[in-house]
């Protein structure tokens, strides 16, 4: 039994079934990794899913982790939960991304992996019921897990459960779309919580905006993560970075950079980002030759037709840039569509601009990061819908992430910064993104559940 539980779609540890049946185990990252580090594993419990092969022979033989329970849910249920509406339903619905004359389609099929999503958030409530400590503290995270909390309000009444959002979330407009008994369950959901968490007062608001919390019992809160200076500099001076840096300054000589680095969601706004690019090249002419854009662009939900198409069309423009500006001695674009962070850590520290222009992002820690370890120091073309743009707008370069032409006019601007006030603006923006680091981002929304009710 546990006093403090943590809920999310992955877990710390994940396991890969290799071909003599041995279990070859891998440790994730990230900042509820860090977060949860700040609790003794005596005390904790972390709930997750089995999300592959791997992982479920892992429940199967009794392999694990201390502290960590991983739920071995059928794998079709887990398909529908996750990909047919968390991925394609909720995500959609939280980004504005849908296509609306032709998207969404709420229909027999939908209603159908909608009991498949209740049932993947019953296994979590159940098994948090099961785990907690009389008055134990529950921290569920995500979309994914939208339903616990009043879920596990039924079964167990004494627990102090909070909910964290790692996204935005939908606008009342946008929420309205879902079947009404639908969108009814998920506020019913959130609101079983004492308290709902999300990274940014935008995205608060557009919750409050969506339902009446009076009266509920439930409390709205803004934690916005932040970064461990210490940890992410140390990542980022390790020799395998220092050997990826050497092999991107033999490639990119003594032009000015610009990076980027995203999965390719389709709310992280690449494309718009590369056409901005090429409208600079266009626009500035000067500026061919003596700069270079290095994207790192992670493949993400491939499995999904939509995100397949997404990532082809990130290569294939990067290949037209450079096909119509690049010459013997000057890619423009040197493009990795690949999950490399060695290479994405080499290029934070190489970079003079940072390029971070989400259509709407719950935070993007890229925006945080990159002034952490860039040597020189940059400038931050920042879009205003991003996460970090509440707390990042001061000493950034703000774009609407829809006007190629002004993002584009923002990285010359950048480009053309005086290292002085480079140099400073990076500093302030260093220190706005160490504020609230994983650790003391998780204790906060701790100690707020066992305060006062």
């Amino acid at each position: 039994m546990a006093s403090v539980l943590v809920a999310s779609n992955r877990g710390p540890v994940s396991y890969v079934l290799g071909e003599d049946g041995s279990l070859d185990t891998r440790r994730g990252g990230g900042g509820l990794v860090s977060g949860l580090s700040a609790v003794s594993s005596q005390d904790s419990v972390w709930v997750c899913a089995a999300l592959g092969e791997g992982d479920r022979e892992a429940v199967r033989r009794g392999v694990g982790e201390p502290g960590v329970r991983m739920l071995d849910i059928d794998p079709d249920v887990y398909a529908d939960a996750y990909n047919g509406i968390a991925n394609s339903v909720l995500w959609f619905l939280h980004h504005h991304l849908y296509d609306i004359p032709r998207e969404p389609v709420y229909d027999a099929e939908f209603r159908r992996r909608w009991e498949s999503y209740r049932a993947y958030n019953r296994a979590f409530a159940e098994a948090l019921a099961g785990a907690a400590d009389e008055g134990a503290a529950v921290l569920v995270q995500d979309y994914h897990l939208a339903l616990v909390p009043g879920q596990l309000r039924e079964l167990r009444p004494d627990l102090r459960i909070a909910h964290f959002t790692h996204t935005p979330w939908a606008s009342p407009e946008y929420l309205r779309m879902l079947p009404d008994a639908v969108r009814e369950e998920l506020l019913w959901g959130m609101l079983g919580a004492d308290e709902l968490g999300f990274h940014t007062s935008a995205w608060a608001e557009s919750f409050a905006a969506g339902v009446d919390v009076a009266g509920t019992g439930t409390r709205v809160a803004v934690h916005p993560l932040g970064v461990d200076a210490e940890e992410l500099r140390a990542l980022a001076y390790r020799p395998a970075v220092d050997e990826r840096l050497a092999e991107l300054r033999a490639e990119v000589g003594d032009r000015k950079t610009i990076v980027r680095v995203d999965r390719t969601e389709l709310s992280k706004n690449i494309l718009r980002g590369l056409l901005a690019y090429r409208e600079l090249l266009t626009a500035r002419p000067e500026w061919r030759g003596r700069v270079v854009h290095l994207a790192s662009a992670y493949p993400s939900r491939q499995d999904l037709e939509v995100y397949r198409s997404y990532t082809t069309s990130v290569a294939e423009l990067a290949e037209e840039i450079n096909a119509e500006f690049g010459t013997e001695d000057w890619t423009p674009v040197l493009v990795s569509v690949k999950d490399d962070f060695t290479r994405s850590l080499a290029a934070y520290r190489l970079a003079d601009v940072a390029l971070v222009n989400p259509v709407r992002d719950g935070m993007n820690l890229v925006a945080k990061e990159i002034p952490v370890v860039s040597e020189q120091g940059c400038a931050l073309v920042l879009s205003r819908e991003a996460g970090a743009y509440e707390e990042l707008r001061e000493d950034a370069l703000t774009v609407n992430p829809f006007d190629v032409s002004e993002t584009a006019e923002a990285l010359h601007t950048a480009l053309t910064m005086p290292h002085p006030e480079r140099a400073d603006r990076t500093k302030r923006l260093a220190t706005a993104s160490t504020a609230l680091p994983p650790q003391r981002w998780f204790l906060n929304q701790l100690e707020a559940l066992r305060g006062p009710a």
